[in-house]
């Protein structure tokens, strides 16, 4: 017991977990209907929470092993069908209403909805609810965006009928994918029917839901027909040819980018490994020794793969008896008892975290179960002690980790994002999978990679005496690697993303299989167990699998988890293989069958595999799910990648898990080879206007906000206040001195940095400087009072930023340029004929510009610049006015001069 924990009161006031019958809860309305459901109001909540959801009843994750008796709820975010603003009007798109309707969206941030959007929900078929609900187990919520479609900027403004049309379009095109996944869905298919004013959500859709593989994957061959067969794009470098890195390469592959997969095995598939064992007599079978369940196949990619390959998947069934240690089997009466005692103490557990706040970080699912186990140890005899331990041991099989090194506050945080749908094995095993998604995937086998080399020109990945360079590379290999330290990087990784590796559990689980020459077990079952009296063996071989109907013979595997399974990586497979006969021995005999010697037999030992080092992840003590994140995160702007189960916080430990996470990489990595190719196209391109002007000066000649000396430019798509900003200051030109800075005795550290600034402007006729800011901040710089030189001391002194030439701002504001050029995408650069020529005035300039904005007027006759807005011009009309002209000039040279000095960078 802990003595570091605390029962709270309330809770060891409540009654104990008595082993009484309980039978189990029916929910015959697994999919409620939504309109019979009180949800929030959209006005409320543009993006609902994970607060609001319906249930259906679905295992999770602490079921991996015994199939769900007593459903266990899996809470679905709700589809909305909320008044807006009170009013009466419906804006759900499952309601009955589809008129027009008139909507005004609280917006909390203060952005504006878009001005040209529809005032109509769309109406594209008579089922959206249930549209809703496919999106829903593709990991979409219901009527809301995720966080992904976001940070893609799949919207101008979030909330409002904008979003409210953009889901419905979303689901129906990964519905429209569903129901025929052997066929490639192209946009043309929904133009007809998708009114033409929301043809522009629908682009934003369809091209989201393509590029992340959300739809249009697979082995299907009309997917296989899109990857082209030459390569247009650069080389990639994929490390590991699991299935994050086979899911990776077709993905990448079809973009048009030539992939090279380096596997260390001398076979594809990582910890999915199906081996044939073969006996005597013909018998032979398909042996699952690593990943082996598809756990819930609602929206489950490694599913539809399977479709597409014609595959019927066996559902594997909810019967699981037990067996004590004497081989008799459980008394179901007391089996039941005890499975909702322990539900209940877990269900204690969660209690005690949230009691117990952000301590419970540092506090052990096993102490705070030990915890309670004790203070209710009198309600319970040996042989429940036994069923007790026996849950345990089931739990630690599903986290492939010790409960004692498991978090109280986040063992279970990926339950909520848990497929809905049976648990099922794949006749002919995982490996067909494999096999299918590894055809025509450049792989070269024994290759083990152990260093690996990133930077801004490329990446070098060395296997042996080979080096392999590639523009990126993808690293998928298990988190056991990456805490080995198998691998060398060069630079190190970022600490952040070491001390990520080094919080995460990386759990164990090995196996027993054996093929018998005919089988001698019950054939209407999948799953048996048997019950230890000693708590340390409690794991092993604690769970047999039959797989007599899927495997294509007469074949059971034995579970070894928990603290059984690091013991087991020593044991001799002979002992191994004893100690498992003496137990179906045990079982089987006193019921007059005779247990045969097995033909062949395999012990798995994934602990001191080299390529792996044990079986999946789990958030161990002190960790967190927002370290599955980091370990997703890329490194050297854009050049290395990682992915695999341990890398998505959504489906830790699972195949599908794996693949997902495979296909989001392949998506980043187009991402930022699209920004670089754009920003290699801009180099490489001279300007019409005069010659040597930058990228970042084109952008310059309409910002987003001006004021004073001060110029911005940012993504106008990305409205978070934290969102990153360019400004550049430009120092010399000639301003009039305002009743602030009147003031003789008003002094500044940064005054004489000002000056200087001003005298090498007076030098060099003009000088630009930059830095980076947030979008916030730049707000809050605008509002400072007295002038452009207490905005510099501002700068320098309360934001502590420096201001750098252009090639100073480095590569993260070079994506972040990269990014607005994108954006602004066909918009016409202003016209060359408007920047001013040696000799031409500033008066003729505006002359000129007047015919292309009327608003705009000349307030300057002379060669200095036109003064930009300013809370110190004295006049709202005016500062608009001005605005408007400035933001369309042109930075101009001065009369007489070279324009290459016009920017000195």
């Amino acid at each position: 017991m802990d003595p570091s924990i605390h029962i709270p009161e309330q809770l060891s006031s409540s009654p104990p977990p008595h082993f009484v019958p309980c039978p189990p809860q029916q929910n015959h309305n697994a999919f409620p209907d939504p309109n019979t459901v009180s949800v929030p109001s959209l006005v409320e909540n543009p993006n609902p929470s994970s607060n609001h959801y319906l249930s259906f009843s679905v295992p999770k994750k602490r079921r991996r092993g015994r199939p769900q008796r007593s459903p266990a709820s899996f809470r679905v975010p709700v589809v909305f069908n909320g008044a807006m603003n009170g009013n009466n009007n419906d804006l759900s798109p499952y309601g009955s209403s589809s008129s027009s309707t008139s909507v005004s969206v609280n917006n909390p941030s203060g952005v504006r909805p878009v001005p040209d959007a529809s005032d109509e929900i769309i109406v594209i078929n008579k089922e959206p609810k249930a549209e809703a609900l496919i999106a829903l187990s593709a990991g979409f919520p219901a009527d809301s965006l995720t966080e992904e479609e976001i940070e893609a900027g799949v919207l101008p403004v979030i909330g409002g009928i904008e979003q409210v049309n953009y889901t419905l379009i979303r689901n129906h095109i990964i519905a429209k994918w569903r129901e025929n996944v052997m066929n490639w869905v192209t946009k043309e298919m929904f133009i007809d029917y998708i009114p033409q004013q929301y043809h522009t959500l629908l682009d934003s859709a369809y091209n989201y839901l393509v590029s992340r593989g959300y739809i249009n994957f697979g082995v299907a061959p009309a997917i296989k027909e899109k990857i082209p067969a030459e390569s247009s794009k650069p080389s990639v470098i994929i490390i590991g040819a699991g299935l994050a890195g086979l899911a990776a390469a077709r993905h990448l592959m079809r973009f048009g980018f030539k992939v090279t997969v380096l596997e260390g095995r001398k076979r594809a598939g990582g910890r999915v490994y199906t081996k044939k064992m073969e006996g005597g007599n013909r018998v032979s079978a398909a042996a699952e020794l690593g990943g082996s369940v598809l756990t819930g196949t609602h929206g489950n990619p490694l599913g539809i793969v399977a479709r597409q390959l014609g595959y019927t998947l066996h559902k594997v069934r909810d019967k699981c008896p037990l067996y004590s240690v004497d081989g008799k089997p459980v008394d179901p009466d007391m089996d039941m008892k005890v499975e909702t005692a322990f539900n209940r103490l877990l269900d204690k557990a969660s209690r005690l975290r949230e009691f117990m706040g952000d301590v419970s970080v540092d506090v052990s699912l096993g102490a705070a179960l030990e915890t309670f186990r004790q203070v209710y140890g009198d309600a319970v005899n040996d042989e429940e002690m036994n069923l007790f331990n026996w849950h345990l041991a089931n739990l630690e099989y599903a986290n492939a980790g010790l409960l004692s090194n498991l978090s109280l506050a986040f063992w279970d945080q990926d339950d909520p994002y848990d497929m809905g749908g049976d648990h099922c094995f794949l006749p002919g095993g995982n490996g067909r999978l494999v096999q299918a998604l590894a055809e025509n995937v450049p792989i070269l086998y024994e290759k083990t990679v152990h260093t690996v080399r990133y930077g801004s020109d490329g990446v070098q990945v060395i296997t042996g005496n080979q080096v392999f360079d590639g523009d990126m590379a993808l690293c998928t290999v298990p988190l056991g690697v990456l805490k080995k330290g198998s691998i060398k990087f060069i630079p190190e990784l970022p600490q952040r993303k070491l001390d990520g590796i080094k919080r995460l559990g990386f759990g164990l689980l090995n196996k027993v299989a054996m093929l018998f020459p005919h089988v001698f077990w019950e054939t209407d079952l999948d799953t048996f167990g048997r019950l230890f009296d000693d708590p340390s063996r409690r794991g092993e071989f604690f769970l047999f699998y039959s797989y007599a109907t899927v495997a294509g013979g007469p074949l059971l595997i034995a579970l070894v988890a928990g603290e059984a399974a690091h013991k087991f990586e020593s044991m001799p497979p002979t002992d191994a293989v004893t100690r498992v006969l003496q137990i179906l021995k045990g079982i089987y005999e006193p019921k007059g069958i005779n247990v045969p010697e097995p033909i062949q037999t395999v012990c798995t030992r994934w602990g001191s595999d080299p390529f792996c080092f044990g079986s999946y992840s789990n958030v161990a003590v002190g960790a967190s799910g927002d370290d599955y994140d980091i370990l997703a995160e890329s490194v050297g702007d854009g050049r290395l990648f990682f992915a695999g189960e341990a890398t998505t916080r959504r489906y830790p430990a699972t195949m599908h898990g794996a693949f997902v996470s495979g296909l989001r990489e392949a998506a980043n990595m187009a991402h930022y080879a699209n920004v670089r190719s754009l920003r290699m196209k801009v180099d490489r391109t001279p300007s019409n206007a005069h010659s040597c002007a930058s990228l970042l000066t084109d952008l310059f000649r309409e910002p987003d906000i001006e004021f004073g000396s001060f110029s911005v430019i940012f993504s106008q798509k990305n409205v978070d206040p934290k969102a990153p900003a360019i400004l550049r200051v430009t120092f010399g030109e000639s301003r009039k001195k305002t009743h602030d800075l009147s003031k003789q005795d008003q002094q500044h550290s940064n005054k004489l940095l000002f000056q200087q600034l001003q005298s090498h402007f007076n030098q060099q006729q003009q000088l630009h400087v930059y830095t980076m800011l947030s979008r916030q901040q730049v707000l809050e710089l605008r509002e400072v009072r007295g002038g452009d030189e207490m905005r510099v001391n501002y700068l320098c002194e309360k934001l502590g930023v420096k201001l750098v030439g252009r090639k100073g701002l480095g590569p993260t504001a070079d994506s972040v340029i990269a990014s607005i050029k994108a954006e602004r995408g066909d918009r016409k650069p202003i016209s060359p004929s408007i920047a001013l020529k040696p000799g031409m005035s500033k008066l003729k300039a505006g002359i000129m510009k007047r015919k292309m904005i009327r608003k705009a007027k000349v307030v300057n006759k002379s060669h200095r610049s036109i003064p930009p807005p300013s809370t110190n011009m004295g006049g709202d009309k005016l500062s608009g006015e001005v605005s408007i002209m400035d933001r369309n000039l042109p930075d101009v040279p001065g009369a007489g001069k070279n324009p290459n000095e016009v920017s000195k960078q």
